[in-house]
């Protein structure tokens, strides 16, 4: 059974962590990440309407994961940019590593213990306009690494998460929620994707933790 590394804990209990150390692991920050004002910008010009086609969607009309280099796909690809300490087999599959989820705080050191978040997931996507894109649009959009759409995190919060958008989840951890929010905000911005009432205010919301 999987478990939560413990270690952070029990430095705290014995008293033996420093403050650098309480201050936790530093967390791979995906590219793209705008300021607050630039998200501010983008949320406002997102167009509100009602999700629509949520019966036709189908996670294979999403082409993923694709070959990114050699080997090495999607996946593998962010795994080995989200993690540290990364070792990969020649067939490109992370054998050993640690990887902060900044979702929930949890660190892992098995791959098999993360998943590789949509952060936009695919079902909200198809809700929110990418019912009407080619297969090839909806490929790069969910093996999109220039934008902040897909991060390693830990694998039964995604799941939770599901196809969820921020008007019924968000990171356990409010300190984060705020990055979440830019994160969100630029991919729909970017992919020209619309966003329902509740979603539109719960990010802002979000947004108005930020700090810069």
């Amino acid at each position: 059974m999987r478990r939560i590394t413990h270690l952070l804990a029990t430095a705290v209990t014995a008293g033996t962590l420093t403050a650098a150390a309480l201050a936790g692991p530093a967390a791979a920050t995906p590219p793209g990440i705008p300021s607050k004002a630039t998200a501010q910008s983008q949320l406002n010009a997102l167009t509100v309407a009602a999700e629509a086609n949520a019966g036709t969607y189908d996670r294979d009309l999403f082409p993923h994961w694709i070959t990114i280099s050699g080997t090495c796909n999607t996946r593998e690809t962010v795994l080995k940019r989200d993690g540290t300490n990364v070792v990969t087999s020649t067939a490109c599959a992370a054998t050993s590593g640690n990887w902060y989820s900044p979702y929930d705080g949890a660190t892992w050191t098995a791959a098999a213990d993360v998943d590789i978040d949509h952060v936009v997931p695919l079902a909200e996507a198809w809700r929110s306009g990418a019912s009407t894109w080619t297969t090839s649009r909806r490929q790069s959009f969910a093996n999109d690494l220039t934008r902040p759409q897909l991060i390693a995190v830990t694998d039964n919060v995604n799941q939770s998460k599901g196809d969820k958008d921020p008007s019924t989840w968000q990171p356990s951890r409010t300190a984060y929620r705020c990055t979440y929010a830019k994160m969100w905000i630029t991919v729909k911005s970017y992919w020209g994707l619309k966003a329902q009432s509740t979603e539109k205010t719960a990010l802002q919301t979000m947004l108005n933790t930020c700090t810069s």
